[in-house]
């Protein structure tokens, strides 16, 4: 019987989101195609530095430990099959028991998160997230400079800004629009009609399924949201309406995120805002989710 990825939770990753190929990219995007190749071949046998991706892959690997195969996590990376070989040594040096890959050279690799039924997309390049997220893909911008998640090693805290994200961005057209005022009082005359699903609804359920899992490894969820009462109401009747338990809320009101998530340690956070990436950056690895009004 053929190896199936049905009803696991699936996790492609780019070679940048998991390991440090930052020196390697610059010649990358010099154009210099052979160049890029030679040096990947010269370090064939020396093993990237850990990305920022990279504890969160190790921990939902964890998940497997049991021989149960709850999680898959498979490279989908723009390099060349001979710069993949690098990849995957990389991957048994740190310990990662990864199998599968899919590299490009170049091309567009979105196009193969459908066969992968992908529940996650993390990526350094931008073009590559904005055509996964079109295609309906929860993806995200990885920010290489994130600082490194916090140490809490039988635990995954996965953090979730809330429109644009979890949520449509229909609240936050009418914030753009209108101010905050009419933002308030369309939620409040709304409170009770769940909000349309965002891009990372999909991520969220898998998680969520996830964590019924007998495991030593835990997940711990939260919403991390510049909303403030009394818009709050709103988005928690959406999630009761997905019938998703969300550990913690963190309701704003427009104060900086990033000494927030700090404080929860997350191994990730997304959010579809620059702003609020740079600051979170700066307390833990973030994603940045390129859709929405603010990424117009």
């Amino acid at each position: 019987m053929p190896f199936t990825l049905d009803n696991k939770l699936v996790v492609a990753i780019s070679s940048r989101a998991l390991f440090d190929f930052e020196e390697e990219n610059r010649v990358f995007e010099s154009g210099e195609a052979a160049a890029y190749m030679a040096l990947q071949l010269e370090r064939l046998e020396t093993a990237a530095a850990a990305g920022v991706a990279l504890p969160l892959v190790k921990k939902l690997l964890a998940f497997n430990a049991d021989g149960e195969h709850r999680v898959e996590v498979v490279i989908l990376s723009r390099n060349d099959p001979v710069s993949g070989l690098r990849v995957f040594h990389s991957a048994g040096a740190h310990g990662l028991k990864l199998e599968r890959g899919v590299f490009t050279q170049g091309r567009e690799p979105y196009r193969y998160l459908g066969p992968l039924k992908a529940n996650l997309f993390l990526s350094a390049n931008t073009d590559d997230v904005r055509a996964a997220l079109d295609a309906g893909f929860p993806a995200a911008h990885v920010y290489p400079d994130s600082v490194r998640a916090a140490e809490h090693p039988d635990e995954i805290r996965i953090a979730f800004d809330g429109d644009a994200v979890l949520f449509s961005d229909e609240a936050e057209r009418v914030f753009q629009a209108d101010g905050l005022p009419a933002f308030h009082a369309h939620e409040a005359a709304l409170s009770r009609e769940p909000l349309a699903a965002g891009p990372f609804k999909a991520f969220l359920e898998a998680l969520h399924r996830l964590q019924s899992a007998e495991s030593p490894m835990k997940i711990r969820t939260a919403l991390v949201t510049a909303r403030s009462a009394p818009a709050h109401e709103r988005a928690i009747r959406t999630l009761m309406d997905w019938h998703i338990q969300i550990d913690e809320a963190m309701f704003l009101g427009g104060l900086e995120k990033g000494p927030f998530l700090a404080a929860l340690g997350p191994d990730f956070f997304f959010d579809d805002q620059a702003g609020h990436c740079r600051s979170a950056a700066l307390a833990g690895p973030t994603g940045q989710v390129l859709v929405g009004i603010a990424n117009g």
